[in-house]
């Protein structure tokens, strides 16, 4: 607002900027506060996901679960409890899922600010990072705030009945064939299915080579009270939250509708 208002043409303020920064700064202010003000954004929620059509691996990623390894995000199936089932026995330390809710990134190079989306790394210590999409490959990661800022980190948000994570307006989330983790960086742990945006939908042309695609549904699963309350115990005997990133409470952006896609796959 500052800028705006300190423009001026030949010594005189122009009108024009004023009258479209006034405007723009009260639009803003009154987002934020309404945002601020809806609690629910900042509860708690798992991912599960759904994935439909007749392609040959769609099994191994419908009835999934988000979880965090390796600084990317992964599919694995889940069990009654919603807890992850890991692909292969005795995974050390035990795969963690995706726990995590909506907030303002920090960035003031950023107007209007975006909304973020965190998410717990572990347990012990409880840790959150942010959830980005690389700006090259469109692969989902976690990280702090120095190894998201260059990235794509918003605008996160839900359906327009909140049942759905959504990026940037609409539902572009993909599951992507990485292999049975044999032989790659990730080690013998099974990760296959790896999380990516289809940011230009195209299938990730020129992205993954020939790897199979299939466009999934991220649902939220919000967690129970009970859980939520649970959590919130251990972290207070354990005195200190450690933070990965800075975190603030303010939240911008109406909810954007959403759209959906065909389902891709060799």
């Amino acid at each position: 607002m500052a800028m705006v208002l300190g423009l001026f043409l030949g010594g005189c303020v122009t009108a024009i900027p004023v009258v479209t920064g006034v405007a723009e700064g009260v639009s803003y202010q009154k987002q934020q506060n309404e945002e601020a003000a809806n609690e629910t954004r900042m509860i708690k929620f798992n991912i599960n996901i759904s994935c439909d059509g007749d392609h040959e691996y769609v099994d191994e990623v419908d009835k999934g679960i988000l979880v965090l390894r390796h600084n990317k995000v992964w599919i694995v199936l889940r069990d009654k409890d919603n807890k992850p089932i890991p692909p292969e026995d005795n995974v050390k330390p035990p795969l963690h899922a995706f726990a995590g809710f909506y907030i303002q990134y920090p960035d003031d190079d950023r107007f209007p600010a975006e909304r973020g989306l965190v998410s717990t790394i572990s347990d012990d210590p409880p840790m959150l990072n942010w959830i980005y999409v690389d700006r090259s490959t469109y692969e989902l990661r976690y990280g702090n705030r120095s190894g998201s800022i260059e990235h794509i980190v918003g605008e996160w948000d839900w359906t327009e009945d909140e049942g759905a994570v959504t990026l940037e307006g609409w539902e572009g989330f993909v599951a992507v064939d990485e292999g049975d983790g044999d032989g790659t960086e990730w080690g013998k742990e099974g990760l296959r299915w790896a999380v990516y945006f289809d940011r230009d939908d195209n299938a990730l042309k020129g992205k993954v080579g020939k790897k199979s695609v299939l466009e999934i549904i991220m649902e939220r699963k919000l967690q129970s009270e009970a859980d939520q309350l649970k959590q919130l115990e251990d972290a207070n005997r354990k005195m200190q939250v450690k933070t990965q990133g800075d975190m603030k409470t303010q939240f911008t952006a109406p909810a954007a509708d959403a759209k959906r896609k065909k389902v891709w796959g060799k």
